[in-house]
């Protein structure tokens, strides 16, 4: 009895310590994620404040037109948008189906001493800095398009209506097709490295077992790998888009930085990103700063519908996997 009551306040102040502990790691992870929605907040109110004048100055307008000319500071959003957009869309239509292709091979048909040096290599792409991109792309990637790809586009869509308008030509070389390109190599890691991961707890027990059914490896892939995993696709697949939406230095060098809309994705155009990088240090007056700031706002504001559709995308797959 004695022994026992003396190893009882020992047992006290473990237990003291123990939930000490566990409050001040609730704290703390509770003051990161406060910080986060702080910084989250204060970075949305200083672009709105930054972007007041020009959107009251412009109005609606300020979205609704492509005019963007800096002597009569009369400035409109609707060219970088539409360009931010045209070449977001160009590059997740080529690497979606190319990364999930590379990850379906990577873990269901690739040679086991293969996998792990084209993994590595897929990884390395997202290691390269932007501006190589860049670089690469002006003085390699264009020329190349210019010589062979540009003008096989416009002789074989040329004489089809409506394809004509989208591949009209000449043949620039730099231009919203580059720069979606450019784009969809920048992303392609991304959403290889992420399909190829959660393709990889798929649990091997469901595919034997499609397997010992009779099914192909195709079947085996669309109706066990892909709906099992789905959720993490899509993730993979919307930060993707994010880096594309977001992405700046690679996209100044090669798409021309031409403040005008046109049917051809074979002409030069701009993104908003790329608009604010050439643009602001030759900034004069408030309107001209505050008009770049309302395009930073602007994709700031696109960037949440993303995530936002994105999240609900998720939520929707979830309910239906609960059901």
């Amino acid at each position: 009895m004695a022994g026992a009551a003396q190893a009882a306040p020992g047992r006290t102040a473990v237990l003291r310590k123990f939930r000490l502990g566990n409050l001040l790691f609730l704290n703390l992870t509770r003051a990161a994620a406060v910080l986060v929605l702080v910084l989250l907040g204060g970075v949305m109110l200083a672009l709105i404040e930054g972007a007041s004048p020009a959107l009251r100055e412009f109005g609606f307008g300020f979205i609704t037109s492509q005019s963007w000319n800096p002597v009569t500071e009369k400035f409109g959003a609707l060219a970088p948008v539409y360009g931010t957009i045209v070449t977001s869309l160009i590059a997740m239509l080529i690497a979606v189906p190319v990364g999930l292709g590379i990850a379906i091979f990577l873990t269901e048909l690739c040679p086991t001493p293969l996998r792990r040096p084209i993994g590595i290599a897929i990884e390395l792409l997202a290691g390269i800095p932007s501006i190589i991109y860049g670089i690469w792309g002006l003085f390699v990637f264009a020329p190349f398009l210019q010589t062979t790809v540009q003008p096989f586009l416009i002789s074989v869509f040329g004489p089809i209506p409506l394809l004509n308008a989208v591949f009209a030509g000449p043949p620039y070389g730099i231009g919203i097709l580059t720069a979606g390109l450019i784009l969809a190599i920048m992303v392609l890691p991304f959403i290889t490295s992420i399909a190829r991961d959660v393709f990889s707890t798929v649990p091997p027990v469901l595919k034997e077992a499609a397997y010992g059914i009779g099914c192909t490896r195709w079947e085996v892939v669309k109706n066990v790998v892909l709906p099992f995993t789905r959720v993490g696709v899509i993730g993979g697949v919307m930060l993707g888009l994010g880096r594309a939406l977001g992405e700046t230095m690679a996209v100044t060098f090669v798409i021309g930085n031409a403040h005008k809309i046109s049917a051809s994705i074979l002409a030069p155009g701009t993104t908003i990103s790329a608009t604010i990088a050439n643009e602001f240090t030759e900034a004069v007056g408030d309107i001209y700063t505050s008009s770049l700031i309302a395009l930073g706002l602007l994709l700031f504001v696109i960037t949440f519908i993303v995530l936002a559709i994105a999240r609900y995308m998720l939520l929707r797959l979830e309910m239906k996997g609960g059901k």
